[in-house]
């Protein structure tokens, strides 16, 4: 049996709301950040959504990927 071994990645955001509804409106389609690591990552503005509030995206999260580097879930820390 094959089984995924999932890799995370922790990034702080800022994003105020006008930044994120610039994604949103499809002007820009990704984020782009600094893990605590240093590793510039680029994802999909889209999986920030649930986290937008009216001042924006801001906190520290953590981002799940497969081996494969395919999205798996995000949440916050």
């Amino acid at each position: 049996m094959f089984s995924r071994i999932m890799q995370q990645i922790i990034v702080d955001i800022s994003l105020s709301n006008e930044e994120y509804l610039q994604h949103y409106r499809g002007t820009a389609k990704n984020v782009v950040a600094y893990s605590r690591d240093g590793r510039r990552i680029r994802f999909p503005a889209d999986i920030l959504r649930s986290f937008l509030l009216h001042n924006g995206v801001h906190g520290s999260f953590a981002i799940r990927f497969d081996d494969q580097g395919k999205f798996s879930d995000i949440r916050r820390l």
